[in-house]
């Protein structure tokens, strides 16, 4: 589905790259939250499947990624980010005014609308993350450690059971696929530490979704960091032998049927 309209918005580091799926007949928004290395392009599926079932889409490609300006994969703070996303939200509701909204945030996405619904619980109807580095994670936090850092790019295939989808990660012009850089892993640190330490999800209705086998984003970890954040109105699947991007996998069609189920419930 790439009939997007293309916008950009002035944020906290350089011109920030907005797709916007119109619908005329929305009765909701939905923003959506990309993951890092990667650009809100990859999930022009999910928009089109929100679109049917009645939602508005927008979604922000973060600063230093996909068309958006700024050093590639570089993220000063994670702070910066849930404030870029404010500034989406603020176009939506100008253009849908009223209308409930929804964040699905994936993997680092899940960590910034997670943090971005710590700060403004009040003007969501709904979350769901997926995937979400929100956890704790020896092994990328001993990167830090080392002296020089390892060069250690992200592996397409722990993405999904689908190796087509490790293929078109590999070769998508607008996906990072260099190392990572010291200051986007301290940046990512400290927001986890500030999302454990901040108020939990209340009376939110939120769906945390995950792979099983996920090997970037460990459910184990996940789940501790869950249960701090989690309400009276939360819900959790974890799918079978899934892999990090449930959205790509290879039952990606029952997952995208789950979170509408979600969506329709919270805002019904």
């Amino acid at each position: 589905m790439d009939d997007f309209r293309a916008l950009n918005l002035d944020a906290s580091e350089g011109k920030l790259f907005v797709a916007s799926w119109p619908n005329p007949d929305a009765r909701y928004i939905a923003l959506i939250v990309h993951g890092y290395a990667e650009h809100v392009g990859r999930y022009a599926h999910v928009a089109e499947r929100l679109v049917a079932d009645g939602a508005a889409v927008y979604g922000p490609d973060h600063l230093g990624h996909g068309r958006s300006e700024g050093e590639r994969a570089l993220i000063v703070a994670g702070e910066h980010l849930s404030a870029d996303l404010d500034l989406v939200a603020q176009l939506a509701r100008d253009e849908h005014p009223g209308l409930p909204v929804v964040v699905i945030g994936h993997s680092m996405g899940g960590l910034i609308a997670a943090r971005y619904a710590q700060a403004h619980p009040d003007q969501l109807a709904a979350l769901v993350l997926s995937g979400p580095v929100i956890g704790r994670n020896p092994e990328f936090e001993a990167l830090l450690e080392m002296d020089p850092m390892p060069e250690v790019p992200i592996d397409p295939a722990v993405l999904s059971r689908d190796p087509a989808v490790g293929e078109a990660y590999l070769a998508d012009p607008l996906v990072y696929n260099g190392p990572f850089k010291a200051q986007t892993l301290r940046a990512l640190f400290e927001a986890v530490e500030a999302l454990a330490h901040a108020p939990g999800l209340g009376s939110l209705p939120v769906l945390w979704i995950h792979g099983e086998e996920d090997a970037l984003a460990p459910h184990a970890a996940t789940k501790e960091a869950f249960d701090h954040l989690r309400g009276e109105a939360s819900e959790q699947k974890v799918y079978s032998g899934a892999r990090h991007e449930i959205f790509n996998e290879t039952n990606r069609d029952e997952v995208l049927e789950d979170v509408i189920s979600f969506i329709d419930r919270a805002i019904a």
